[in-house]
């Protein structure tokens, strides 16, 4: 039973980080790598590799996979513009501000405790605890 869990839990993950790749918009630049990777090899069949790297990478002769590459971000970018943006408060605590008030100085009483003053002295020697 253990095993199918842990098929389960690495299919999870999988799952996870392809979603959030998505979510960032890294399919668009797999998408558009293979695009170049795909003309490069095309375009060096006729010519040499850094004329081939330099046709792909123009711009003047985009692929059929790029020009979809570009209307995806550019969909992406346009109802992302039109979302109204709007703050959101997780904590809506209304904040309070208490003044303190001012520092007043306290005098204590002054005395002068002697021994004397109490009467008594401890007793010498110290009662002990009786054990029975």
């Amino acid at each position: 039973m253990n095993g199918i869990g842990d098929v389960l839990q690495c299919i999870g993950r999988i799952v996870m980080v392809l979603a959030l790749c998505c979510a960032i918009g890294l399919h668009w630049i797999v998408l558009q790598s293979l695009a170049w990777t795909a003309m490069v090899i095309q375009y060096s069949k006729c010519a040499r590799l850094g004329q081939a790297i330099e046709q792909t990478l123009d711009g003047a002769h985009p692929c059929s996979l790029c020009h979809v590459v570009n209307k995806g971000t550019a969909s992406e970018k346009k109802s992302a513009a039109q979302l109204p943006l709007s703050k959101i408060d997780i904590v809506c605590v209304a904040r309070t501000f208490q003044l303190l008030p001012k520092w007043i100085p306290f005098d204590y009483l002054e005395s002068n405790c002697s021994p004397d003053e109490f009467g008594h002295s401890p007793p010498v020697p110290p009662p002990r605890a009786r054990l029975s």
